[in-house]
């Protein structure tokens, strides 16, 4: 395991935030394995929050999706092994209420909870289905088009996906 993955791993089992990942994925029916880089897939998540299909917590990677389609799933997992990062350089649990204040400006901005989310940003947005959209709520592609837009550089949308509206 790469050292990086090992403190990660440390830190998260340190702080908590991987104990409360076993145990939101256990009451929501996922079984839990191993999936690498010291990190657990929780797949077949059937607890009706958070309604995103796939969502981290420490270095517990939880989904509604069997443990085969989310793992060869590489930029929806490494999106969501980038918050299990995430999560060791916050602190752990504090990372949750830090999130939850990201995503309320990024809806105050834009209408959309991961846009301009600061952890989905750094996660990558185009891996975790996000679509980056300008301050009036339009996609950036839509805004660079315009003479006075501008644009991130980011993909607006995964292919042959819509954009995402739900945190994860």
């Amino acid at each position: 395991m790469h050292p990086g993955h090992r403190l990660r791993l440390a830190a998260n089992v340190l702080n908590g935030s991987t104990l409360a990942g076993i145990v939101v994925a256990s009451a929501g029916g996922a079984r839990l394995r191993p999936a690498g880089d010291g990190l657990l897939v929780g797949s077949g998540y059937q607890l009706p929050v958070p309604r995103a299909a796939a969502f981290c917590l420490g270095n517990v990677l939880v989904t509604r999706l069997d443990h085969a389609a989310f793992t060869s799933s590489t930029r929806v997992f490494a999106h969501e092994a980038r918050h299990a990062t995430q999560y060791a350089c916050c602190g752990g649990l504090v990372m949750l209420p830090l999130y939850g204040i990201a995503a309320a400006v990024s809806w105050a901005l834009t209408g959309d909870f991961g846009s301009r989310n600061v952890f989905e940003q750094r996660a990558g947005l185009a891996d975790g289905g996000y679509t980056s959209l300008g301050i009036s709520g339009r996609s950036c592609a839509e805004v660079s088009s315009h003479p006075s837009g501008s644009t991130s550089g980011r993909s607006p949308v995964l292919p042959g996906q819509g954009p995402r509206r739900a945190s994860g």
